[in-house]
């Protein structure tokens, strides 16, 4: 096998695993593959979502305006605890959604970091009043 075909399977399996996410999180294919293709079309992003499926976390290299796939994580889950008092709401909040959450989130960062950098600045999560 050559080096373009290696390459071809790698990104039908990480295709895969996004639709794959996708579909425990709930989410629709025509979202799955929105999702892939921006990805996919992001070097960035898609290094880390290669690197997450070999080892099952972040790489956290790259990063758009100062923040990695990590902290748009940690961002979402403090978000997560808003939701416990609602249990209606918290199968939202899965693991897989998370996941795809986060890679979403920064492919929306990328068209217009200085916005979602506001709201991670200033959205914390806690519920004060």
């Amino acid at each position: 096998m050559d080096e373009r075909e290696r390459l071809e399977r790698a990104l039908e399996a990480l295709r895969k695993f996004v639709c794959g996410l996708a579909e425990q999180a709930g989410e629709s294919e025509a979202y799955a593959q929105g999702l892939w293709e921006g990805i996919r079309h992001s070097g960035g992003l898609l290094s880390e979502l290669a690197y997450y499926y070999d080892n099952g976390e972040f790489l956290c290299e790259y990063q758009v305006a100062g923040y990695t796939l990590a902290d748009i994580l940690v961002w979402q889950v403090d978000h997560f605890k808003l939701y416990m008092d609602r249990p209606e709401d918290m199968n939202r909040y899965r693991q897989p959604r998370l996941l795809l959450a986060s890679f979403d989130t920064m492919l929306q960062m990328e068209k217009n970091p200085e916005a979602f950098a506001e709201k991670m600045r200033c959205e914390t999560g806690q519920d004060i009043r």
